[in-house]
């Protein structure tokens, strides 16, 4: 299973923006260190298109935890959609099922997520699911299997982390599941990017 493998924080400094959701993940940030796209954007100082282009959709990729080949797949099925190609992009990477066990709370990264997925401890309408790429659909409950329910760290995490209050996901503490009631909206989206200019870059 292909996956990122670069120092988090260090990503975020890169980017400039908190995309593994650590508290501490941009304690360090210094503008100088910083890449010369994220650094001029949060500046306002002169940089080129392409590499405005270029910071969104390795934000895009790095929220979400994924590769260039996967993002390439993603882009082209947004592509294909009636709706606008970034908002579909975004909405899709958004209901993978690693990324909801994440937004749910039972795990307290994207990785971590994934590594819960792939080991077995998720079931997807009461039926293992270990492909963390599954595209989750609407009222699919998501929950967590019953023998990993007394696992400390999965329990501290699942009632202790309240990052994510996203609306299009509706929490079950005691039943360790959470359901996915509609799709997300676009506004709702807990990440800082600038979808169109991805989409631009891709479109070339």
């Amino acid at each position: 299973m292909a996956t990122r493998r670069e120092p988090r924080f260090k990503l975020c400094r890169h980017l400039g923006v908190n995309v593994c959701g650590h508290p501490k993940a941009l304690k360090r940030a210094d503008k100088s260190k910083a890449s010369a796209a994220a650094a001029a954007a949060r500046t306002g100082q002169k940089v080129s298109q392409y590499g405005l282009q270029l910071l969104e959709k390795q934000k895009i990729k790095a929220y979400y935890g994924i590769l260039e080949r996967q993002f390439a797949r993603y882009f082209e099925m947004a592509d294909k959609s009636e709706e606008m190609t970034g908002v579909a992009l975004l909405k899709a990477l958004e209901c993978r099922l690693d990324n909801l066990v994440y937004r749910t709370g039972f795990a307290r990264s994207i990785r971590q997520a994934r590594q819960l997925v792939s080991h077995g401890h998720i079931l997807v309408n009461g039926q293992k699911v270990d492909i963390p790429s599954y595209g989750v659909k609407v009222n699919d409950v998501i929950s967590l299997k019953e023998k990993s329910r007394t696992n400390p760290l999965i329990e501290a995490n699942f009632n202790g982390l309240v990052s994510f209050n996203v609306p299009y996901l509706e929490k079950d503490k005691a039943q360790f599941s959470a359901k996915l009631v509609r799709e997300p909206m676009r506004e709702e989206l807990p990440i800082d990017v600038t979808e169109i200019l991805a989409v631009e870059l891709y479109s070339k």
